[in-house]
Parts: structure tokens; C-alpha cells; sequence
């Protein structure tokens, strides 16, 4: 992330203060674990960034430390799960695009394709939307002495809801 920063749109300063390590275990399912990468790595260019990506939006694809995404395997099955979850679109790895003409022809129609070949292109206009941010975010100021602390805020779901299967 550090060496890419300016490809992600990372502000040098982000990474002041910080230090994080993703562990990936080697007991991991070996077919899923590798398609996360892209994932992973989207979600902590999203985080540092201020980028938060669309909640319509799947991906998949195996990430080199280069930053290069590597194709996978499964991708229909992969696209088929994002249409049933009500994904609108998918980032996949460039190489996997011929993997497509595996996909109906119906969720092909229905669904946006944007395939890529570097990591950084998945914090793409299509993918997030700008929203600057600071990060690390500013800590609230104490309440005043005598004041009553602030109410909180209840969280939100965000996204598609599940689907009955009728």
C-alpha cells in the first residue's frame, strides 16, 4: 500500500502512526483464499483513502505484492452468486475475460464487467465514489463538564437485503 500511494490516491500522511499485518492463514480453503485479494486490498486503499466503494459492487482476483491481479478460478460460479446477492457490477481479473462467455447470457446483460490488470484500477470512478475523508478520523472533543455525553448514533444497515427463495 505504502509504495502505491499515489497510484490509490493515498495521501502520504495516512500511513504516519500506522502498522498493520494481514495474516492470511495456510489452513485456509486454497481455492478461496487467493480471490480475496483484490478484496482485501480494495477495502484498505478504501479505508486510507477516504474512496468508500459502491455496496453494488463484487470483485475477485489474486493481488501480487507489485500489485498486479492474477485471474482465478470459478469465476462463473463467483458471478452467479453477486447476481443472486443483487450486485450490480464485478471487477474481475483482465485474464479471466474470456471466463465470461461461461456466464448466461441473461446476467451478462444485467450486470457491468471491469476488468483489470492492477489493483489500483479497482478504486476506480466506476467502482467508489470521492468522499475526502481524514484518516485517522479526529477524535471527538470531551463533552464539556456538566454537559450530558452525546447521544449515539444507531448503525445503518447498507446494501441489498437478502432474498427469499421462493
Amino acid at each position: 500500500m505504502r509504495s502505491h500511494s499515489d497510484e490509490l490516491g493515498i495521501d502520504g500522511g495516512a500511513f504516519e502512526d500506522l502498522e498493520w499485518h494481514v495474516h492470511v492463514p495456510a489452513g485456509a480453503i486454497p481455492k478461496d483464499g487467493p480471490s480475496a485479494g483484490v478484496t482485501m486490498t480494495t477495502a484498505l486503499a478504501s479505508l486510507l483513502s477516504g474512496r468508500p466503494v459502491r455496496h453494488t459492487v463484487g470483485m475477485t482476483g489474486e493481488v501480487t505484492l507489485q500489485g498486479r491481479v492474477l485471474p482465478i478460478g470459478g469465476l462463473k460460479q463467483k458471478v452467479l452468486a453477486a447476481h443472486a446477492a443483487g450486485l450490480t457490477d464485478v471487477i474481475l481479473p483482465e485474464r479471466n475475460r474470456g471466463d465470461l462467455d461461461d456466464v448466461p447470457e441473461h446476467v451478462r446483460e444485467e450486470m457491468g464487467f471491469h476488468p483489470v490488470m492492477r489493483s489500483a484500477r479497482c478504486l476506480s470512478s466506476r467502482s467508489s465514489r470521492r468522499r475526502p475523508r481524514r484518516f485517522p478520523p479526529r477524535p471527538a472533543p470531551p463533552p464539556a463538564p456538566g454537559s450530558a455525553a452525546p447521544a449515539r448514533t444507531p448503525l445503518r444497515h447498507r446494501g441489498p437485503g437478502p432474498r427469499s427463495r421462493a
